[in-house]
């Protein structure tokens, strides 16, 4: 069984097929290796009774012969940013401890409806401000391949998502739902060790996903291969009348060949991904990646995005003015928590709830986006952060012109200790961190990161993917092929956490 919770949604449908074992002895097995996995706080909350329920509907579903998709008796976990009915969710934050949805968001209602199994809601950086997950009000989450899991000692996974990263990385689930603002499904992908997708805007739902940055958030896969991210995006992905932001049209499902053919595909390596901070595995890592798509009949040429090197300024700005917007529904009275003794004054009731609930990121980023939307400040800031924006945009068009796709690194290096994380601020590190993946959302192209090989120090080192707006059949074609070459080890943990 141990095995099997390591291995595909592929494999597993061709076990029920083969009737050696079911759902529910497969829900048994999940919550086995969640206890097991405990100290890498993956979950916020597990949701033993609902899975084992929905074990023993998937159960009788295959007696009757009635099986409702490819996804029906399959382990899942969703980030705990994604609204669930009845089940608490709490961003990972104070604010929102007591929080429980009266509705499920659209990506987990089509979960549910395709008879996937919800194993529990997985940990995030708190409001998803982070990519780390240490800035949990549960504590942080722990990279499984890092070598001690002691508290003040340990490997980050990366984030915001990173508790659904280790949720499949571990094998308590077989997929895991994200959201990515600006890397924070391919950043955590990549620590992990698993495959990350970060879709087009619009492509899946964003209805019921709690909001940090309405025109960057969307809602990622995490898998651990690439055949089973495409099973997954074929069910949750489509048009969506309750979000105004989604896609009307969609090419699904998406069917990929059993052996995808790259002759004359073009693919792009951007001169300004070069750095000098680029660890050097991490850049041996992405010229081997290039020089198996050129054996494999691709063209692979240096290209140019003059003004994605200001892409984190952008970002910042544009990330930190939608943040103090939707954090200020969040005052003691509308939403969430509510401090007590603080009754002189509204303003005291706001300040003290806001001060009591919210950690030391979230109130920078909130003071940080009130300070560049001031009237004096809003032209300065605001207004040039998206021409600036646009600009970007214009860069990638451009791109896309002469190449179907670009390859680039997830991540500047392998997944740094707590302790080497902290050397830096928190607003430093995150910078570092996403330098590859928030373009994609600034765009609002997909991008998907694909697992290469283990460093010299065992952890996992990823590449990533970036396309055009709806590319993401290409996407996967080329990720295939990367994958069936590499031949990531998908058996590659040892016990040590076990």
């Amino acid at each position: 069984m141990n095995k099997l919770l390591l291995s595909s949604i592929s494999v597993l449908n061709q076990v029920y097929k083969e009737k050696a074992t079911g759902p529910v002895e497969l829900v048994k097995a999940c919550f086995d290796r969640i206890e097991k996995t405990e100290c890498l706080n993956a979950y916020i909350k597990t949701t033993k009774d609902i899975a084992k329920k929905q074990a023993c509907e998937a159960n009788n579903r295959f007696t009757t012969g009635e099986r409702l998709s490819a996804l029906d008796g399959v382990p899942i976990a969703v980030k705990d940013n994604i609204c669930t009915e009845g089940i608490t969710t709490t961003c990972a934050s104070k604010m929102l401890l007591n929080f429980v949805p009266t509705y499920n968001a659209t990506v987990y209602k089509r979960l549910k409806d395709a008879g996937a199994i919800l194993m529990g809601k997985t940990n995030m950086d708190e409001f998803a401000m982070g990519s780390s997950t240490i800035q949990s009000f549960f504590g942080p989450s722990k990279n499984p391949y890092g070598e001690t899991f002691d508290d003040d000692n340990f490997y980050i996974t990366g984030g915001s998502s990173g508790g659904s990263a280790v949720a499949v990385a571990t094998g308590s689930c077989f997929a895991a739902i994200g959201s990515d603002t600006g890397g924070s499904v391919r950043n955590p992908a990549s620590h992990c060790g698993v495959v990350g997708l970060k879709p087009t805007y619009g492509v899946i739902s964003r209805y019921g996903l709690i909001p940090l940055a309405e025109s960057l958030d969307t809602v990622g896969i995490f898998t651990r291969t690439i055949n089973d991210c495409v099973i997954v995006f074929n069910h949750i992905a489509g048009p969506d009348d309750l979000d105004s932001t989604a896609r009307k049209r969609i090419d699904l499902p998406i069917r990929l060949p059993t052996k995808p053919n790259l002759n004359g595909l073009k693919i792009g390596i951007p001169r300004e991904f070069q750095s000098t901070h680029l660890m050097n595995e991490v850049k041996q890592t992405w010229d081997d990646v290039a020089k198996i798509l050129k054996d494999q009949g691709a063209e692979v040429s240096e290209v140019s995005i003059p003004n994605v090197i200001l892409s984190q300024m952008c970002y910042n700005v544009v990330n930190c003015c939608a943040i103090s917007s939707n954090m200020a529904r969040y005052d003691g009275i509308r939403y969430g928590h509510r401090a007590e003794n603080a009754e002189n004054s509204i303003e005291e009731l706001y300040a003290k709830t806001r001060t009591e609930a919210f950690n030391d990121v979230v109130k920078s980023r909130i003071i940080a986006g009130n300070y560049f939307l001031l009237n004096e400040n809003y032209e300065k800031y605001y207004v040039q952060a998206t021409r600036l924006r646009r600009l970007i945009a214009n860069d990638f068009d451009q791109v896309f012109e002469n190449v179907h796709m670009m390859l680039t690194p997830t991540n500047l290096s392998t997944a740094p200790s707590v302790k080497e994380f902290l050397l830096h601020d928190d607003r430093s590190r995150t910078a570092m961190e996403d330098v590859y993946t928030l373009s994609a959302n600034l765009v609002g192209v997909p991008a998907l990161s694909i697992p290469i090989k283990l460093s010299k120090d065992k952890l996992p080192i990823s590449i990533q993917l970036i396309g055009p707006n709806c590319s993401e059949r290409a996407l996967f074609s080329v990720a295939k092929v990367i994958e069936g070459i590499v031949k990531f080890p998908l058996q590659c943990l040892d016990n040590r956490y076990l």
